[in-house]
C-alpha cells in the first residue's frame, strides 16, 4: 500500500521519466480504445466497473465480502487528495454502487483495510498537522524522477464505519502509513521511517506492543498477510551500496522516495525465513497471497522498458510459472481476494473514456 495510487502518476503523468518515456496521457490520445474486459482475461467472470470518474483506488474487501474501503480523489467532485470511502457490492446488474466518504475530509488519507468485526477500519492521515492537502514534491528539482512524498504527519488510526476515529495507532514523529490486518484481526503489519529508514514493523492491536521486521537498507512496503495467517509479502528496494545508497538516503532525509526498481518479498510473520521471490527489474510491486496461500498475485511493467503498462501476473511462491492475468493498455493494479476466494478486486485504467481517470473493478474469479 503506500499512498499506493501514486503509482497511477506513473502511467497517467509521466511514466518513469527517468526512463526517457513519453506521458500516457499522450499515447492515449493516439491509441485510445475504450475496452471493459479484455478476451485474454480469462480469470474474470462476471467483470463490473464499480467507479466512474476520478482516481480510486487501494479498494479492498470487507471480510465477508459484502463492502470496499478505498480512497479516492477527483478534483471535479471536490476531493483535492485521497479521502477514505466505503461502499456496498452490488449483488445484482441494476443495483448501483453507492460509497459514502467516512473519513473527515480534513489532510490526505490513504491505505484503508477493514477488520473483521466489520464495523472498524484502519487508514492512514496527515489531518493533525492541518486541515489542508499536504504539499505534493516539485519533481523538476529532481530531474522530473518519479518521486513519493513520506509525508511525516501520516499516522495509523483506528476508525468505525460512519467515520469516527476511535483510536490513534502510532504516534511516531514521521511517516507512518501502509497498513493491513491479519486474517485473525489480531495484528498489524504497515511501514515507517521512525527508526531512519523505511522498514516494517508488525504491532499487536490489543497490547500495542511491536515489533520491527526489516532490517536492511531500502524501502520495505505494501505487506499484506497471507491468508493462512503465517506468512507476510511485501516490496522492496535494494539499492546498491554506492551512489545508488547514497541518493535513496539523500532523497530519504527529504521526506521522499522514488520507487521505480522493487522486487517482491515474503517472510514468517515474526520476519524470519525471507525469501525473494521475483527478480524481474523495474517496478514490481502490490503483491497479495491468492486465497491458497501459496501462489502470489503482483503487479508489474517488468515486460515494457518505457515503464508500462502495468499488468496483474501470477506466480508461484517461488517466483516460478509466471501468468500474465490483465491486459489493460496502462494499468491494473490494487489486486485483493474476497476471504471466500470467489472474488477479485482491481484498479485499472481501463474503460475511462481516454481520460486520466482510475476507476474500481470487481470479478467472479474462475481457476
Amino acid at each position: 500500500m503506500m499512498v499506493l495510487n501514486n503509482w497511477i502518476g506513473i502511467v497517467i503523468t509521466g511514466a518513469f521519466f527517468a526512463m526517457g518515456s513519453p506521458g500516457s496521457a499522450e499515447i492515449r490520445k493516439t491509441n485510445f480504445s475504450d475496452t471493459l474486459h479484455y478476451p485474454e482475461e480469462t480469470h474474470f467472470r462476471n467483470l463490473r466497473q464499480l467507479t466512474f470518474g476520478g482516481d480510486n483506488a487501494e479498494a479492498y474487501f470487507s471480510y465477508d465480502g459484502k463492502y470496499l474501503v478505498y480512497q479516492k480523489t477527483s478534483l471535479k467532485g471536490g476531493i483535492p487528495c485521497d479521502q477514505i470511502f466505503i461502499g456496498k457490492i452490488p449483488e445484482s446488474p441494476a443495483e448501483p454502487f453507492v460509497p459514502k466518504l467516512i473519513s473527515s475530509g480534513k489532510g490526505r488519507t490513504t491505505c484503508a483495510f477493514f477488520l473483521p468485526d466489520g464495523k472498524h477500519i484502519v487508514y492512514a492521515s496527515t489531518h493533525l498537522g492541518g486541515d489542508e492537502c499536504p504539499p505534493v514534491p516539485d519533481r523538476t528539482k529532481y530531474g522530473n524522477r518519479y518521486i513519493w512524498p513520506l509525508y511525516k504527519n501520516y499516522d495509523i488510526f483506528l476508525a468505525d464505519t460512519s467515520g469516527n476515529i476511535v483510536k490513534q495507532l502510532t504516534t511516531s514523529d514521521g511517516y507512518d502509513a501502509e497498513a493491513t490486518i491479519s486474517p485473525d484481526g489480531r495484528l498489524m503489519v504497515y511501514t515507517s521511517d521512525k527508526d531512519g529508514d523505511l522498514e516494517l514493523y508488525c504491532m499487536n492491536l490489543k497490547t500495542g506492543t511491536e515489533k520491527r521486521l526489516t532490517n536492511i537498507v531500502g524501502y520495505d512496503g505494501g505487506a499484506w498477510f497471507s491468508p493462512d495467517g503465517k506468512k507476510i509479502i511485501w516490496r522492496a528496494s535494494r539499492p546498491a551500496p554506492g551512489e545508488e545508497e547514497s541518493e535513496y538516503k539523500k532523497l530519504l532525509a527529504e521526506h521522499l522516495v522514488a520507487p521505480t526498481r522493487m522486487e517482491v518479498y515474503t517472510a514468517n510473520i515474526d520476519g524470519s525465513d525471507v525469501k525473494q521471490v521475483t527478480n524481474l527489474g523495474q517496478a514490481n510491486w502490490a503483491p497479495v497471497f491468492m486465497p491458497d496461500s501459496k501462489r502470489i498475485l503482483l503487479a508489474s511493467n517488468h515486460e515494457y522498458k518505457r515503464g508500462f503498462p502495468f499488468n496483474l501476473y501470477m506466480v508461484d511462491g517461488d517466483g516460478s510459472n509466471m501468468k500474465k492475468i490483465s491486459r489493460d493498455k496502462g494499468f491494473d493494479a490494487f489486486a485483493m481476494f474476497s476471504y471466500d476466494g470467489k472474488k477479485i478486486v482491481f484498479c485499472s485504467n481501463r474503460n475511462n473514456g481516454g481520460t486520466r481517470d482510475t476507476n474500481i473493478f470487481v470479478a467472479d474469479w474462475t481457476e
